[in-house]
């Protein structure tokens, strides 16, 4: 059986963006473009701002990873990388207190890739820089199509290594949860990655952006009760809260899923959650059952909330 087959032809970024402002961050800034860098660099972007001045200049975006809510500077530049560009990002990140830098260009020289492997390297975990160049290709008569290609990024493991060694020895409950989210992790990558991940920790909890600002789901490892509890946290939003009650009805029809709805009357959160049973540290046999589960159930919790949210 013959078949036609195109070929993939790398276009010139400057026939596709002429001008890297009123072109480039531009279309950048819409949402299904800055999701597909969120999604290259495993964060949710929310809260985009554009020609954002620091002092006498302007960056070109400045937006908020949707979980932590920390600071997302992005540089974007048309061309081969420059000493001068480098300079900006830091200067940039200074003025906007940017806990996380995406310096975009044409062509990343060796010099300025050596330069973020430093800055990452020698930067403590509250500090991630990521050095991307900006591709396009057409098939045959089909439009330009975008493509991220990551030069260089944190490595989150060795970061994690080093911020863990600060601290006293783990215990075997935090050596448990990292081995977990470790393993955690790895499936979502078997699943074909159906949402961004989130760094492993020590830590019993680990968020999963929803697309708002106003909430987001966590997955809690609750060992001593031997369960796994999925929940939506809202966040200082009773009326969000409110508004969710009265769709539940339609909201655990749609989930085909039985939901705890706590208030939490008196807190700042509230919070709406299912269970999965049979968490045991140390019998972790049906690990991967329990993993695909928590996928399955996340991926639940996203395409129906983000309907009523």
């Amino acid at each position: 059986m013959n078949i036609s087959l195109g070929k993939l032809k790398e276009v010139n970024i400057r026939d596709v963006w002429q001008h890297e402002q009123y072109d480039f961050s531009k279309w950048l800034s819409l949402p299904d473009n800055i999701q597909e860098l969120g999604d290259t660099i495993g964060l949710s972007l929310t809260d985009i701002e554009t020609e954002k001045f620091v002092g006498g200049y302007r960056c070109d975006i400045i937006c908020k990873d949707e979980i932590t809510g920390k600071n997302v500077l992005i540089e974007n530049q048309l061309e081969p990388s420059n000493h001068d560009h480098l300079g900006k990002i830091i200067t940039y990140a200074s003025g906007l207190d940017a806990a996380v830098v995406v310096w975009i260009v044409q062509e990343a020289r060796e010099e300025h890739a050596s330069a973020i492997e430093w800055l990452n390297k020698h930067t403590d975990d509250d500090l991630a820089f990521f050095l991307i160049e900006i591709h396009a290709f057409t098939i045959g008569d089909s439009k330009p199509a975008p493509q991220f290609r990551i030069i260089q990024q944190p490595n989150e493991f060795a970061k994690m290594v080093k911020e863990i060694s600060k601290n006293t020895e783990l215990n075997d409950s935090q050596t448990y949860r990292l081995e977990f989210w470790n393993m955690f992790n790895s499936v979502i990558d078997e699943r074909g990655k159906p949402f961004n991940k989130h760094k492993p920790s020590t830590d019993h909890w680990y968020t999963v952006a929803i697309g708002s600002s106003k909430c987001h789901i966590s997955i809690d490892l609750i060992n001593k009760e031997n369960r796994i509890r999925i929940g939506l946290w809202i966040s200082n939003n009773k009326e969000l809260f409110d508004k969710l009650s009265v769709e539940k009805e339609n909201i655990e029809k749609d989930s085909n899923l039985q939901f705890e709805w706590d208030r939490l009357d008196g807190k700042k959160a509230s919070v709406i959650c299912t269970y999965i049973e049979g968490l045991n540290f140390e019998k972790q046999d049906n690990y991967k059952d329990l993993m695909n589960k928590i996928i399955d159930y996340v991926v639940v919790f996203k395409n129906t909330f983000s309907k009523y949210i």
